[in-house]
């Protein structure tokens, strides 16, 4: 190692000295996301999307730094066996390493639209069938339960009617949404 090491020139050696903690810390970083402990890192200058907004098109970020320094890096590594200019070197590395965080931004960016909210909102209830699941009073007077599909989803709610009293087993229609998440239901 120490020959190999000794063997280099300056510039190779800088090359070395960005490839193996920038990779160290890709290889770190893709391991957190794929488990899902990545933490959104913006540093401002955003490519895309406001400020605050946890979009994975931050120009100026942490991963986008390393994902640069990583291709810049390589491709130094690569191409300064092959070629004598230093300066022809550090334009295609320069290259490389923007390619990479391209790459990787239009990665992320299409793994984002291939995920679901998986969000259930009231609203979506709204003129559905449910079935009384804990028996509902009479003219608002006390709150029940209802279960309904929405988006394949079974979902309890709250529920109050106007009617008489609905009891456990009834099937019943979604009137409204009342305060935000409390459905007000009628006789079928």
């Amino acid at each position: 190692m120490e020959e190999f090491w000794l063997s280099l020139d300056v510039f190779e050696k800088v090359l070395w000295c960005i490839a193996i903690p920038s990779s160290i810390i890709f290889i770190i970083q893709t391991i957190m996301t794929f488990v899902g402990m990545d933490a959104h890192d913006g540093v401002g200058a955003e490519f895309n999307g406001s400020e605050g907004d946890p979009s994975p098109f931050q120009l100026f970020s942490f991963r986008n730094l390393i994902n640069f320094l990583l291709g810049f890096s390589w491709a130094g590594i690569s191409l300064s066996g092959n070629l004598e200019s230093e300066a022809l070197i550090v334009v295609l590395s320069t290259l490389g390493g923007l390619l990479l965080v391209t790459v990787v931004m239009l990665i992320f960016y299409y793994m984002s639209k291939l995920g679901e909210s998986g969000n259930i909102h009231s609203e979506d209830a709204i003129g559905k069938t449910a079935v009384v699941y804990v028996p509902i009073s009479e003219k608002r007077s006390r709150t029940g339960k209802v279960q309904l599909s929405i988006n394949g989803a079974t979902c309890e709610f709250d529920a109050l009617t106007d009617g008489d009293f609905l009891k456990t087993g009834e099937p019943v229609v979604v009137e409204s949404v009342i305060n935000g998440n409390l459905l007000l239901v009628s006789k079928v």
